[in-house]
């Protein structure tokens, strides 16, 4: 009997797996919606351990600082299951920590995997965890994927407790669009569970093992929409209440009780939201729930995002101040400033200070009598300096004024606009730093966002990649008057345009409106903007770059870093 570590047992008992021999044989949808509650996603875990189990091959005899293709260093070995195994490693040419899953070349799912993982990584959509490489050499099969130190599972998230009401929004408005884009291109999930659903630093969410872990685990379906979305409707339920909606308990959540049948949220817990608490209703409909308001179902993920959309949007939650303990309320933080009073009705005046009685009083008072006087006398005699000097000015004189004043209030100083989340826009090919975005508009001038390097150049190949760039949420629609952004590599030219855009995932550049563009050839530049706009949501968009010496970050080639960006008003 192979040996398990206690990670693995915590992981097992909370989960109620069931060996994976019989869940490789689960072929159909009904056979994925039976298990789905037993189903814990073992194999993408970040930092578990993992139990060994039957297989139809053994997995391959490697040891921490093995190297793949003399680049990927083996570091820690999270996961040893059914043939496979799943490593955290480190990309030694970029420097940067990776996750590698390795099977045997004669595995009887390596082929599935290695297909799954190259359509997976075709997509480019920042919004999953990228394949970064798939590989057939040696008698190995592993694929690289993205490691992401910064994100924290939807199952930690919820050990705690139910997400905030903004929080749930999010991620089931994430989720979904990121599901539908992957079905419009032919890919599934099938094992869209807490462990697979991510929240980064900057509050986005990610998605990962995108066809890649049901074809490890050799899961199929019939109806790979329709399952999709009832895990969506699963995650939603989950964050809403912290209960899985089934019977058994899985991912370190209770389930429902026994015999009476899936309820809706909001009569599992108080105060859940009531229209949020009828979408994970309709998206579950599939496994007998019914909506309140007798809705149709959502059977696709499509259909569960025009269902959000024609939802009231739900607000982040306005910042709150908290006084410190010493502070002390007066009656303008009481609410009588400025209180209107009705007829009939008597306020209490509050009584005034006695007088000052004594010697110093006294002299206090001279005191202050004395300066207002001064000050009286003063102020009179530049009020009438003023005038005379009014009076003997042309009426050339007097509209030159005019102009100087309207220059004085045009040049007041602008409002920055604060940021509230940004994630990368894919518009073709691949995405470039995903999970560095934030980093855009941190505070901090020495941490950037990166390009990858690009071999022709200035100027994108449109037909290759029409350009790349971030869309940053401003939390609410806004005028926006310009946008300054600090960059990393000087020289000609870097070109970036600015876009309105609907949402955080626009569906391509022809959606959206120019609303600015500019080109520089130093380290800064400001895109002011010549459409006067409101909008919530902007595209910074890059369509050419300069050229650049390879550093520890990327080859020699085009390429261009941003940082320290703000949007003013």
């Amino acid at each position: 009997m192979a040996e398990r570590s206690t990670a693995a047992v915590d992981v097992a008992d909370n989960s109620g797996d069931e060996p994976l021999t019989a869940q490789a044989d689960q072929s159909t949808a009904d056979g994925v919606a039976k298990n789905r509650e037993r189903d814990t996603d073992i194999d993408e875990a970040q930092g578990s351990g993992g139990t060994e189990g039957p297989g139809k091959a053994s997995p391959p005899e490697l040891h921490s600082g093995h190297k793949l293709a003399r680049r990927y260093r083996l570091e820690e070995c999270v996961t040893r299951l059914d043939g496979f195994s799943s490593w955290r490693a480190v990309d030694e040419k970029l420097r940067r920590a990776v996750g590698v899953h390795i099977l045997p070349a004669d595995h009887a799912r390596a082929r599935s995997v290695l297909a799954a993982a190259r359509s997976s990584a075709l997509l480019g959509d920042p919004r999953f965890v990228q394949v970064l490489d798939a590989v057939d050499e040696n008698d190995l099969v592993y694929v690289v994927h993205e490691w992401l130190p910064d994100a924290t599972e939807l199952t930690t998230l919820l050990a705690s407790g139910p997400l905030e009401v903004y929080d749930a929004y999010q991620m089931v408005t994430q989720v979904s669009a990121a599901m539908a884009a992957a079905h419009r291109e032919g890919l599934a999930h099938l094992r869209l569970n807490p462990n697979a659903v991510l929240r980064t630093s900057s509050g986005q969410w990610r998605i990962r093992g995108l066809a890649v872990n049901a074809a490890l685990r050799g899961i199929s379906s019939d109806t790979p929409q329709r399952t999709d979305t009832e895990a969506i409707g699963a995650l939603l339920y989950a964050t809403l209440t912290q209960r899985w909606p089934y019977e058994s308990d899985a991912y370190g959540l209770s389930g429902l009780p026994k015999d009476v049948g899936l309820i809706a949220p909001d009569q599992v817990r108080a105060g859940v939201h009531r229209g949020l608490s009828e979408l994970a209703m309709r998206a579950l409909a599939n496994d007998g729930a019914t909506a309140s308001r007798h809705e149709s179902a959502c059977t696709t993920p499509e259909e569960l995002v025009k269902a959000i959309g024609e939802m009231p949007r739900i607000r982040p939650p306005e910042p709150s101040f908290t006084a410190p303990p010493d502070y002390q309320r007066t009656t303008y933080q009481q609410g009588t400033y400025g209180r209107q009073t009705r007829p009939g009705v008597t306020q209490q005046v509050p009584t005034p200070p006695p007088p000052l009685q004594s010697r110093t009083g006294k002299a206090l008072k001279w005191a202050v009598s004395a300066l207002l006087i001064a000050a009286l006398g003063l102020g009179s005699w530049q009020l009438a300096d003023a005038l005379m000097d009014q009076g003997g000015k042309s009426d050339d004189n007097q509209t030159q004024t005019t102009d100087d004043g309207d220059k004085g209030s045009d040049s007041t100083k602008p409002v920055q606009i604060k940021i509230r989340n940004a994630q990368e826009f894919v518009a073709k090919g691949e995405a470039q730093a995903p999970e560095d975005v934030a980093k855009t508009y941190d505070g901090d001038g020495s941490s950037y966002w990166r390009t990858k390097s690009f071999v022709d150049g200035p100027d994108m190949n449109p037909a290759y990649k029409p350009g790349v760039g971030i869309v940053y949420d401003l939390g609410s629609a806004q005028k926006v008057s310009a946008a300054s952004i600090g960059l990393l590599y000087p020289g000609p030219h870097t070109t970036i345009t600015l876009y309105a855009a609907d949402s955080m995932t626009p569906s391509s550049l022809d959606s959206m409106e120019k609303i600015g563009t500019v080109t520089t050839n130093g380290t800064s530049a400001t895109v002011k903007v010549t459409k006067s706009v409101k909008t919530q949501y902007v595209l910074v968009w890059l369509t050419a770059m300069p050229y650049a010496e390879g550093d520890e970050y990327s080859d020699s080639g085009f390429k261009q870093a941003l940082t320290d960006l703000k949007f003013t008003g």
